[in-house]
């Protein structure tokens, strides 16, 4: 008899190369899998909801994975938690539907990104938050915000759009850009259907070029009409993004 199980995952990832394995550097997945084979004794795959960039982190990624095996799950959780690093977390394991995926199951996301606005930032802060100590003007980041409302084709706010998901289909559906004050500065929270490569860092990079008055907020309809990736800002940096839940 096959077993369909979910993790709920959270970790830090300063030091990785990403969610996914990858040839040149350690990734989350594959520290996770290799405390699995340990606990199992055997090779594990997990997959996940989808991959986070190197220095992205995540308080909410999920993966699943199929055995043969039926686990004790708190004791997996305690056991697989002991064999991890302290920068990567199971914060659940639960059994679910053989028919259940991470990835295609999934029918939306929470992205954050975190702005420190401060001149001086805080050193703990370092690297959960993009430090920006120029000014902001907030009535053009909102009205900027507003244009990614709805459902677009994000090709040009996507990095490797001739390639993956941004190929097959780029039209995207952003239901919430909510701008959120936090101590020190800034949260932007992200809701939509689903999220192109790079695309919410793509989307953080434009937003402060209009918030800086480096380009007016015109210019998004065009970017957008354009499907050219050189057309929009540049991507924000990686630490203030956090992967925080997975709608199913």
């Amino acid at each position: 008899m096959s077993h369909n199980y979910k993790l709920t995952i959270a970790y830090d990832g300063t030091q990785y190369k990403g969610w996914q394995i990858q040839p040149n550097g350690l990734s989350i997945q594959e520290v996770i899998q290799k405390a699995m084979q340990i606990f199992m004794r055997d090779a594990v795959q997990i997959i996940g909801s989808g991959r986070t960039d190197a220095g992205v982190h995540a308080s909410g990624q999920v993966a699943h994975f199929k055995t043969s095996r039926e686990i004790d799950l708190r004791r997996f959780l305690v056991s697989i938690n002991g064999l991890l690093p302290h920068d990567i977390r199971l914060l659940k394991a639960e059994e679910v539907d053989m028919d259940f995926h991470s990835q295609y199951s999934a029918i939306g996301k929470i992205y954050h990104y975190h702005l420190y606005l401060d001149k001086i930032q805080m050193p703990f802060r370092l690297l959960y938050s993009y430090h920006l100590p120029t000014p902001l003007d907030i009535v053009l980041l909102e009205k900027a915000a507003a244009q990614f409302l709805g459902t677009h084709d994000f090709t040009a706010f996507a990095n490797s759009a001739l390639q993956g998901s941004a190929a097959r289909d780029p039209i995207r559906t952003i239901t919430r850009l909510q701008i959120v004050p936090e101590e020190g500065g800034l949260r932007l929270e992200f809701e939509g259907d689903g999220f192109l490569y790079k695309m919410v860092r793509n989307i953080v990079g434009t937003l402060l070029e209009v918030a800086q008055k480096k380009r007016p907020v015109d210019d998004i309809a065009e970017i957008f009409a354009s499907q050219d990736r050189r057309r929009a800002g540049r991507a924000a940096p990686p630490q203030g993004l956090f992967l925080v839940q997975v709608h199913y």
